[in-house]
């Protein structure tokens, strides 16, 4: 398995689109998120999958990431618990807002191969309502 650091580095680099979804998600990606909002899906198979079902959604999004901060990582041998804050800003106001993560992910041959996220998502609900009014 690749370090702790790199899976950080791709993830961190993914979000703040400094890298592609090829260079980040292997091909038979499984991403899996138990309390993503109603009539969102919660389990996604296969990164072409993964970003057919969220295209949309993510040329939608209304902020631009600039920060993972509070990172802290629990290794379980070949899996690792992921500790973080996402920190956005809105494009032309500077507004910014963040939110805590956690996630639980394996590596695969240097591309993230299982990704289980779970947020807060009141806390992402509340950011969000003050970024778009």
């Amino acid at each position: 398995m690749s370090t702790a650091t790199d899976l950080v580095t791709h993830m961190r680099d993914y979000f703040l689109g400094h890298n592609s979804p090829e260079e980040t998600w292997a091909e038979d990606l499984v991403i899996e998120t138990p309390f993503a909002p109603p009539g969102h899906p919660r389990r996604f198979e296969g990164r072409q999958a993964f970003l057919d079902a969220t295209r949309q959604e993510r040329e939608s999004f209304p902020v631009r990431f600039d920060e993972m901060r509070d990172v802290t990582v629990h290794d379980a041998g070949d899996t690792l618990v992921i500790e973080y804050e996402l920190a956005a800003t809105l494009p032309g106001t500077g507004q910014q807002e963040s939110a805590r993560f956690i996630a639980v992910a394996r590596m695969r041959e240097g591309k993230v191969a299982y990704w289980r996220e779970y947020q807060d998502t009141r806390a992402v609900a509340e950011a969000l309502a003050r970024i778009t009014g």
